[in-house]
């Protein structure tokens, strides 16, 4: 179709408008020759001036009207302003005087887009592929993958922007897109070896840095997203994204101070923000800078009132400083501003324990759990507490029934090797730990951190290769 006005030698376009807009006004239509309508047309469509763009065609297929160019226009202008059937009918008209196009195959196809038949649209636009000019056919592309995810397609749209990077190694959507994909399928290695490869050809893009910098985090590789946002910034140091998710991820580092200065770099750039404000504050928090840690969760909170984690914080904090009965009212308000999130519930059980009330730190733990089947702390704080009050049994009979996600199977099996051996089942709780240990050595070694005195223990620890 059209993408640039400066495609086009408009000539007198200003003094055509005026002319054009006169006769609207006036109702006396002053004749434009067809080439210089057409340029109207497309100047209307591109400002999205969808009306006036409609009574231009209109005017082109009453003064020419064995220019099906008109009809086209027409269509494409009604399609935006949502009279799609009628827009259809048009192009039907189209068809039966004419040989299609490109530019009419891809007007069907971002109808059939606008109508959620994702099917039919790729069926258009990959006609339009086959017969447009190779400039067009990048975008085309792109257009199908869309079409595939709106239908959660993914493994069809990586397959369509696979041919579209090979068409184009420098396609920076493509390789946007098809990260995009690999990460809704979980294969996140396959998006860093996309944003990597594009990396390789494109060294000083930024953005891809950035996402590649955001697709080490999805897999927790923080020191890998470090590197990649730091890269970023090389490159452009005021992108204020890749300083906000460089300051996350030292967060998750544990460099509290250098997580504070790229939270607050982020803000310098762009001005305060809720968001970071929380953060920080809870880098201060785990500095045990408490007096900064409240400060910074209560600008938070200015910035944004319902910010449960903000809330979350402060109880948090209020906890820690020996204030547990207030810390509980603040954990509360955060649960009652997001009372879907499993691990509010788990600062809460482990609230309600400090204070010795157990039935409702245990209702808390079994509500975090519900929520989040793999909150492994959560599950094994609750399992410990169960033990602490001489409830083996039902620790035994919650583990026997708790349906656990995949990734916390393994710690399942551990809690319950552990009350195997604390049951004197030694043979049992022996045989149980074998199994962890082929599964995965290194997380078996948490039988320790479960019970440490495990560790006195020669033939748990004569499992084990190394300790």
């Amino acid at each position: 179709m059209f993408d640039d006005e400066e495609e086009f030698n408009y000539g007198n376009l200003n003094e055509d408008l005026e002319r054009f807009e006169r006769s609207l006004t006036t109702g006396s239509f002053d004749f434009i020759d067809s080439d210089k309508l057409e340029i109207i047309i497309d100047h209307y469509l591109m400002q999205m001036q969808y009306s006036k763009a409609d009574l231009a065609a209109d005017h082109g297929i009453a003064y020419f009207p064995f220019n099906n160019t008109f009809k086209l226009r027409k269509a494409q202008a009604i399609s935006a302003m949502g009279k799609l059937k009628e827009a259809l009918n048009l192009l039907s008209e189209i068809e039966k005087m004419e040989s299609v196009t490109a530019e009419m195959l891809l007007t069907k196809a971002a109808i059939f887009s606008q109508l959620k038949d994702s099917k039919r649209a790729i069926k258009y636009f990959k006609d339009a592929l086959e017969v447009s000019e190779k400039e067009d056919r990048d975008e085309i592309f792109l257009d199908i993958a869309m079409e595939y995810e709106n239908l959660n397609d993914y493994e069809s749209a990586i397959g369509i922007l696979k041919q579209a990077i090979k068409y184009n190694p420098k396609n920076e959507g493509a390789i946007y897109e098809i990260a995009f994909c690999y990460d809704q399928i979980g294969d996140y290695s396959k998006a860093t070896e996309c944003y990597s490869d594009f990396i390789d050809e494109n060294p000083y893009s930024f953005t891809a840095w950035y996402n590649l910098g955001n697709a080490y985090s999805k897999i927790e590789n923080w020191e890998k997203a470090v590197w990649a946002y730091d890269y970023c910034l090389i490159i452009n140091e005021t992108f204020s994204p890749a300083h906000f998710n460089l300051g996350n991820a030292y967060l998750s580092m544990e460099k509290y101070q250098l997580s504070i200065n790229n939270f607050e770099e982020c803000m310098r750039i762009d001005g305060e923000d809720g968001l970071a404000l929380c953060y920080i504050g809870e880098c201060y928090e785990q500095l045990e800078n408490y007096d900064l840690a409240k400060h910074y969760y209560h600008r938070s909170i200015e910035f944004i009132p319902e910010l449960p984690e903000a809330w979350l914080g402060l109880g948090i904090v209020s906890d820690l400083e020996g204030k547990t009965v207030e810390g509980i009212k603040l954990i509360q308000k955060a649960i009652d501003l997001d009372a879907t999130n499993g691990s509010f519930y788990h600062v809460l059980a482990g609230a309600y324990e400090k204070i010795e009330d157990y039935e409702l730190a245990e209702n808390a733990y079994i509500t975090s759990l519900l929520l989040d089947n793999a909150n492994e702390e959560a599950l094994t704080d609750y399992i410990e507490m169960l033990i602490t009050g001489d409830k083996q049994s039902e620790a035994r009979e919650f583990l026997a029934s708790f349906e656990a996600s995949e990734s916390v199977k393994l710690i399942v099996n551990l809690l319950k090797a552990n009350l195997l051996f604390l049951n004197a089942q030694l043979h049992e709780a022996v045989n149980l730990i074998i199994g962890c240990i082929a599964e995965d050595e290194e997380r078996s070694r948490e039988i320790f951190s479960i019970n440490e005195l495990l560790k006195n223990e020669p033939i748990i620890v004569n499992l084990f290769s190394k300790i």
